[in-house]
């Protein structure tokens, strides 16, 4: 059940909970079955329903039953998934809430900025998913791959650690407003809503077959190809790909590896 709405916000209901039914909270790797039912009750209190959890430790659990605290029709609805990829698969946006990291470089957003996107995508018809990482370790290189941006908390400096389920509320707060049109919708946050970019599914297809069309020309040379894919598909991230571009660069790769296979037969012969 969505939590009410704020009477004097004039906001029509239908426009608050279509976007709302696009907006997904995902937890990866959780492993204190309480802050999976904190971050029920989380979404819940600011009118979100959608929990989705990535390979976690204990659940179902006691525990989370009883810090959900009456959302309890949120874990049990709660999808389950075996890897992120699979989790975030049909979503056209993926913004990962990180601690601020080198490891992969996406773009930093804040909170506000990160809900007024997340906003704008579901309202066009686009699924958005928020992820969050373990508690002590946050998300993995390959995770944060996935996303594309991170979405940065700006807490104290000298007591930077911030629970889990607390983050989730953070966000939940401010997709809440966003929600509402009371957020502050004319920041600039990432790239403009692409109705028509892909799942996130068939770019991650794209990525591999980039990939190995890159290993079948020898691109890199003996060099590690992690470098060069990081920045690739940064690139094309930002660029918001729709279906049909998508189709035309997997051509491309496509006659290249076949060109590729064809010399190797030249040369073996």
């Amino acid at each position: 059940m969505q939590a009410p709405l704020n009477p004097e916000s004039g906001t029509d209901t239908a426009a608050v909970v279509g976007p709302a039914n696009r907006l997904r909270i995902v937890l990866v790797g959780t492993q204190h079955p309480g802050n999976i039912g904190s971050a029920a009750r989380a979404i819940k209190t600011m009118g979100l329903h959608r929990l989705v959890l990535v390979a976690p430790q204990k659940f179902p659990h006691a525990e989370a039953d009883a810090m959900a605290a009456g959302a309890d029709d949120i874990l049990s609805h709660a999808a389950r998934f075996d890897t992120l990829a699979e989790a975030v698969a049909d979503c056209r946006l993926v913004l990962g809430c990180t601690a601020r990291s080198r490891r992969v470089q996406l773009r930093e957003l804040r909170p506000r900025d990160a809900a007024a996107s997340a906003h704008a995508e579901a309202a066009a018809g686009g699924e958005v998913a928020l992820v969050f990482g373990r508690e002590r370790t946050g998300l993995d290189n390959e995770e944060l791959q996935l996303c594309h941006a991170a979405v940065h908390i700006p807490a104290n400096p000298d007591y930077s650690s911030l629970n889990l389920a607390a983050a989730v509320q953070v966000l939940s707060y401010e997709l809440r407003l966003a929600l509402l049109g009371e957020g502050d919708t004319a920041s600039a946050a990432i790239a403009p809503v692409n109705p028509a970019a892909v799942p996130h599914a068939e770019l991650e297809g794209f990525f591999g077959q980039l990939a190995e069309t890159l290993d079948a020309i020898d691109f890199h040379k003996g060099r590690a190809p992690e470098s060069a894919m990081r920045k690739l598909r940064r690139l094309f991230v930002r660029t918001g790909l729709d279906e049909k571009e998508v189709r035309l660069l997997r051509g491309i790769l496509a006659d290249a590896q076949r060109m590729a296979r064809l010399a190797g037969a030249r040369n073996a012969g």
